[in-house]
């Protein structure tokens, strides 16, 4: 474990730009494809600078507001003793490998991970793969043997587990899929496209526009691709039929009500008053204020016959 920035007089934008620089272990999670709320792809754009991570977001800014209170929480019911490091380390073989990690043990060969979640964690005895994996990362850089994570769900619920250092699933899986995926970040190719909002703006913005009408013979694999898309639609129009039908039972249920109990649930149908620009009667009106503040965009629309 090598020291790579010092962070205590390092300021917040200096820290983000220094995260760029390598693989960290909020990073990790969403490049071995167990994190909910991250993708590969959206990773290689942050670190290649396409977009900027979302670093200000509320769920982030009382993740660190609350890291101490969490922090104290351990100590009080462990009687260990956490400290900071205060600086972005190195694994001492794979530079790419960085980790800002939120304490160590002191005199115990283990750090401390903070983590807050909303009210819908599920806890089932053990610690969720994607803290999991963000503490192989860690354990891999510093070189540690254990990790505790300490978990505040919905602002009322704690919850504490230990993660044993796991060398061979860093060595064989941690490990190569990391440095996979940094080697197209140093180059610029990016990973196979997935599922992402992230993806699917790159590629509208790679290619805005079509630049022929002559049909391209694509790839077998892309049979592969329309049948999923196919069949996803299908669910997807069969889920939106019974949304309806159960939004309409319930609307049956409540009558004039505009809140119903449904066992641990409130069910809602409130009125709401809303204004809105009535375009057709401007048009006819008062047209020249209409076609004086239209818009015109384009977008490439996606379908399959």
């Amino acid at each position: 474990m090598k020291v790579f920035a010092d962070t205590r007089n390092m300021n917040h934008q200096t820290w983000l730009e220094t995260r760029k620089l390598g693989i960290g272990g909020s990073d990790a999670p969403a490049i071995m494809g167990v994190d909910n709320y991250r993708t590969q792809f959206e990773v290689w754009m942050e670190k290649t600078g396409i977009f900027e991570e979302d670093s200000d977001s509320e769920p982030a800014e009382w993740g660190h507001r609350l890291e101490e209170m969490l922090a104290q929480k351990f100590m009080e019911d462990t009687g260990k003793k956490l400290v900071r490091k205060n600086a972005v380390l190195q694994h001492k073989d794979y530079p790419f490998m960085l980790a800002n990690v939120d304490r160590l043990v002191q005199g115990e060969d283990a750090g401390w991970e903070g983590k807050t979640t909303n009210y819908f964690y599920n806890d089932d005895g053990s610690c969720p793969q994607r803290f999991w994996v963000q503490c192989q990362h860690y354990l891999a850089v510093t070189g540690r043997s254990k990790w505790y994570v300490s978990v505040l769900a919905g602002g009322q619920k704690y919850y504490q587990y230990e993660v044993e250092r796991d060398d061979e699933y860093i060595h064989n899986h941690l490990i190569p899929q990391e440095r996979w995926l940094w080697e197209l970040i140093q180059t610029g190719d990016p990973p196979p496209v997935d599922g992402s909002d992230a993806a699917k703006d790159m590629l509208g913005e790679m290619y805005p526009e079509a630049v022929t009408e002559e049909p391209l013979e694509l790839p077998e694999m892309a049979n592969h691709y329309v049948q999923q898309y196919q069949e996803a639609k299908e669910r997807e129009k069969q889920a939106k039929a019974d949304a309806q039908e159960a939004s309409n039972m319930l609307k049956s249920y409540l009558c004039g009500y505009s809140i119903g109990i449904a066992g641990d649930k409130k069910v809602f149908w409130k009125s709401v008053t809303q204004t809105k620009l009535d375009t057709k009667t401007l048009k006819e009106k008062e047209p020249e204020v209409y076609e004086r503040y239209q818009k015109t965009s384009s977008h490439r629309r996606f379908e399959i016959r």
